[in-house]
């Protein structure tokens, strides 16, 4: 961006939160200008104390119709130049955007890369994480009847240079409880279609398997588990497979990641 463009953008700056402003633009009576998300905020101008009003900054909205914008996430890899009017619903989904925390069975605010949430699950929520593209973990519940939605924690695997989640929960279905077991890709939807998974439960000579893509994790756990996209096992069926008196939940989920070749 050149010095002329970088002083033109600046005039569109909000003087409260300092992001860019987008329409509508709202203004003072002597010509204060700040955003809409600041305007809800406050009551007087933060520049002159006037109070503030409806008025459009019909100017700035058109002055910023001239120019071509950055992304901004452009200092994480976004290199679109894009017109005024475009910018916000570019950035919504801009594959550059941070990724919600993939934890499953809690309401986690944190957002980040890739890199950043793997240690954030690995050191706040206490997740393992493997070098791995095979697994075998054991869930256990001690007293199944009384668990109608319950989640465990997830297991990340570091394969083919990327991160997947491996996730189990357990939640009503209709009038039945059942659990599911499923695997998130920590990366953009596209990216996912390059892999597959599958898994399965064996017992007494019998087994229990699927395979599919990796969701990714730009969508959220709740839309996966109600797509049943996932290996579902009937509560009976779960303890059927279950080690022990079949009354205590000890099912162990085993299977690999795979390259899919195009």
């Amino acid at each position: 961006m050149d010095a002329s463009n970088s002083v033109l953008h600046n005039l569109l700056d909000c003087p409260v939160c300092m992001n860019t402003m987008f329409p509508p633009i709202r203004q003072c009576s002597n010509g204060h200008a700040l955003c809409s998300n600041c305007k809800s905020r406050v009551n007087r101008c933060p520049i002159c104390r006037d109070e503030l009003g409806n008025i459009r900054c019909l100017g700035l909205e058109k002055l910023g119709e001239s120019l071509e914008w950055p992304c901004k996430y452009l200092n994480v890899g976004c290199r679109d130049l894009l017109p005024y009017g475009n910018v916000i619903n570019h950035e919504l989904t801009c594959k550059f955007r941070p990724y919600n925390c993939p934890a499953v069975g809690v309401a986690c605010p944190i957002t980040g890369d890739v890199s950043f949430l793997v240690n954030h699950l690995k050191n706040d929520h206490h997740d393992n994480v493997f070098n791995s593209c095979t697994f075998n973990n054991l869930y256990t519940e001690s007293d199944p009847e009384e668990v109608l939605n319950n989640s465990w924690k997830i297991a990340v695997y570091d394969c083919f240079g990327y991160q997947f989640c491996l996730c189990f929960e357990v939640f009503m279905w209709g009038s039945s409880q059942v659990y599911i077991a499923y695997m998130r890709f920590m990366g953009e939807p596209e990216d996912a279609k390059r892999f597959g998974y599958r898994l399965e439960v064996c017992s007494s000579g019998k087994s229990l398997s699927w395979r599919s893509i990796p969701r990714s994790i730009r969508e959220p756990s709740i839309r996966v588990r109600e797509s049943l996209d996932g290996l579902i096992i009937r509560r009976d069926l779960a303890l059927f497979f279950s080690d022990g008196d079949k009354k205590q939940l000890k099912l162990a989920i085993s299977g690999y990641i795979c390259s899919i070749t195009t």
